[in-house]
């Protein structure tokens, strides 16, 4: 794969089944150069291979979609270009969307009401006089922000308390009669002249909430006549990362704290069981403070729908879970769980029954069940997205819509192994080698997080990088997610201690192992903390002929006054006194770098703030250390994930381009 090939790469999202479990629906996006954003629409997958997928919108930007509990209505979010996604309906069967919802900021989330007449949907609400609410009043014009809390900005998003996620309920139109049409001439005579949502066919809406923290992860009871979701609306919310589930009836209203556990949790999904008797929620426990996030594992619990004690269903220490809790048959859901370098799919039913209904080699994007059909999407190694339908508990494959990225690209599969450190610890990871016998010049990648895994599924990174010719080496050092959470823990205030030990031995380890290395041309990057671990590690070691550090957590004192999170992540990782920041900060050790470095950092990036990167070159700069800044205008801390297609682009050549320089390649 090469740099001007991520137009090929087209991702799919989480299934929906019709109830009939006759078809999926998923949408398929991709980057466009043209555009310079991410296109796409939703496709129809039918579980009969007799069959083939067709499209099935034809919008700039379809996505979400969501077929109503009785099959008759697909709803869906559309965003036109530059435009906010908008929530969309339109008949199963086929037919012409039709716009449900007008709302400033879009719309983020939504789901479907027990009797397929009603939506419950999330949307940030601006105040008034910012963010284009008054006519002639720009960023620039508004007014000035008085802040008093910790959590006022999120990375991607901006400012949250000034537009905070709230939820609504609106009623979906009858779909199929004779379209409304808007009166005119004589007939609009008298009528009111300013036009508003009603006039476009707009539906009203029932606001639900209020105030300035978000509320997420709505969904409808069984019996349609409440709605659960996230908020942090506890007090002392500020001072913490908490949250809790609330309820509050359908027509609006109050809402209530359905009480979930005996002390501090973060809670990411909450569903109730189809028969109605259970409520199921995933959620990570914070210790007394609420605070206590590192490496903590995301468990599943259930409950009594009416109220009761909550019982942890999933293994805490070997399992970390995921996804959105959807139903499966009458007491039962499905989830996902992070597993060595994989995501599998599970099954999970109220009174604790479990099983595995898909594991191995690939990473499970989202799944969904009508009858005995289960849909899954995921990808693997050799391809960024795919569906298929489980059968007698094997895979069997509906979609290829990675055919065009295999057959215009050379996809290299990598190759998993594992690699025993100095202290017997065993140290798993990938390798994927460019074509040809070698010697091959190596990339040593170190990933986010860090708290994340690397999988050996589809990668644009390695893909890019094997291409040009360099042997990519990935692997999971302690303080990865997947391996349980004293692996994660691990290195907690000790960063930079046995993670970097386990990335030097995997890197020794593959170079023992594998004669196509070229053991003296060795390259190393990363970004975030893959980034901070990049810079901490040529401080120690100079064994490598250049480096990338992009994004990277690199001094945590400043980062804990300009980073969204700083007010607690770096504390909760490092500990908190100044010689502990100290003893694990890059900057604090970065006059003993001599290795030719790149610093990538993107200019709207608030997790780890663009101070980071450039105090970094500045260090190494004066130093005499050969170094160069690339800064991405406009982007955030997910550039290389979701920037924009030029962007992620240029960011490839520019990476490439220095590695050719430092450590070239047979080819070059």
């Amino acid at each position: 794969m090469k740099p001007e090939q991520l137009p090929l790469l087209n991702s799919v999202s989480a299934p929906t089944v019709h109830p009939d479990a006759s078809r999926a629906v998923v949408s398929v996006t991709r980057p466009d150069f043209d555009a310079d954003a991410y296109v796409g629409q939703l496709w129809s997958v039918p579980f009969d291979s007799s069959q083939q997928p067709r499209r099935i919108t034809r919008g700039f930007r379809d996505t979400a979609p969501a077929f109503s509990p009785d099959g008759r209505v697909l709803a869906f979010l559309r965003a036109a270009p530059e435009g906010k996604p908008q929530l969309h309906v339109v008949e199963a069967a086929g037919g012409e969307p039709q716009a449900i919802t007008e709302q400033k900021l879009g719309v983020t989330e939504f789901s479907w009401a027990p009797d397929s007449a009603r939506i419950v949907f999330a949307s940030r609400v601006p105040e008034d006089g910012r963010y284009g609410t008054v006519d002639g009043v720009g960023p620039g014009s508004e007014d000035a922000r008085l802040v008093s809390s910790n959590q006022y900005r999120m990375n991607g998003v901006g400012y949250t308390q000034d537009k905070a996620v709230q939820l609504f309920v609106v009623e979906v139109p009858e779909l199929g009669g004779e379209p409304a049409v808007t009166p005119a001439g004589r007939a609009a005579k008298g009528l009111e002249k300013e036009e508003g949502p009603a006039s476009k066919g707009i539906p009203a809406v029932v606001q639900l909430t209020s105030g300035d923290i978000d509320h997420t992860a709505a969904v409808f009871s069984s019996d349609g006549n409440s709605v659960y979701f996230v908020a942090a609306g506890h007090e002392g919310h500020d001072a913490d990362i908490a949250s809790g589930i609330y309820k509050v009836a359908a027509a609006g209203g109050d809402a209530v704290l359905v009480p979930s556990g005996p002390g501090p949790q973060s809670i990411h999904a909450v569903r109730e069981s189809r028969n109605g008797r259970h409520l199921f929620f995933t959620a990570q426990e914070l210790g007394p403070g609420g605070l206590d996030f590192v490496a903590r594992n995301t468990a599943l619990y259930a409950m009594p729908a009416g109220g009761g004690e909550a019982r942890v269903l999933s293994d805490v220490e070997r399992q970390d879970l995921s996804g959105t809790l959807e139903p499966a048959g009458p007491d039962a859901v499905l989830v996902l769980n992070s597993h060595r370098g994989s995501v599998e799919l599970l099954k999970w039913a109220a009174d604790g029954g479990s099983e595995v209904l898909l594991h191995g080699e690939r990473v499970v994007l989202g799944a969904a069940a009508a009858g005995n059909a289960v849909a899954v999407a995921f990808a693997d190694a050799a391809s960024h997205g795919d569906l298929g339908v489980l059968e007698r508990g094997e895979l069997r494959l509906l979609s290829d819509f990675s055919a065009q990225l295999r057959t215009e690209s050379t996809v290299h599969e990598p190759r998993g192994f594992i690699v025993d450190g100095p202290d017997g610890y065993p140290v798993h990871g990938w390798l994927v080698l460019p074509d040809g016998p070698g010697p091959h010049p190596v990339l040593l990648n170190i990933h986010g997080g860090p708290f994340a895994q690397y999988s050996g599924s589809f990668f644009d990174e390695a893909q890019v990088y094997a291409e040009a010719g360099y042997a990519v080496l990935m692997c999971n050092p302690r303080g990865s997610a997947g391996y349980g959470q004293a692996h994660g823990s691990a290195i907690k205030e000790a960063m930079g201690t046995v993670d970097m030990a386990d990335v030097l031995a995997f890197l020794d380890g593959a170079l023992a192992a594998f004669p196509a290395l070229d053991a003296e041309a060795v390259g190393i990057m990363g970004g975030s903390y893959g980034g901070y671990l990049t810079a901490w590690i040529i401080a120690h070691e100079h064994r490598f002929k250049a480096a990338v550090v992009e994004r990277g957590f690199l001094d945590p004192i400043s980062f804990a006054g300009s980073s969204d999170i700083g007010w607690f992540f770096g504390g909760e990782y490092t500990g908190g006194t100044l010689e502990q920041m100290l003893a694990q900060s890059p900057m604090a050790v970065v006059s003993k770098v001599r290795t030719p470095t790149l610093v990538i950092h993107s200019e709207n990036d608030l997790r780890c703030p663009v101070e980071q990167g450039q105090r970094y070159f500045a260090a190494l700069k004066a130093q005499g250390v050969e170094t160069a800044l690339l800064l991405f205008p406009g982007e955030d801390h997910e550039l290389s994930r979701s920037g924009t297609p030029h962007h992620r682009k240029q960011r490839f050549e520019q990476i490439l381009d220095w590695w050719a320089a430092k450590l070239p390649t047979a080819a070059a």
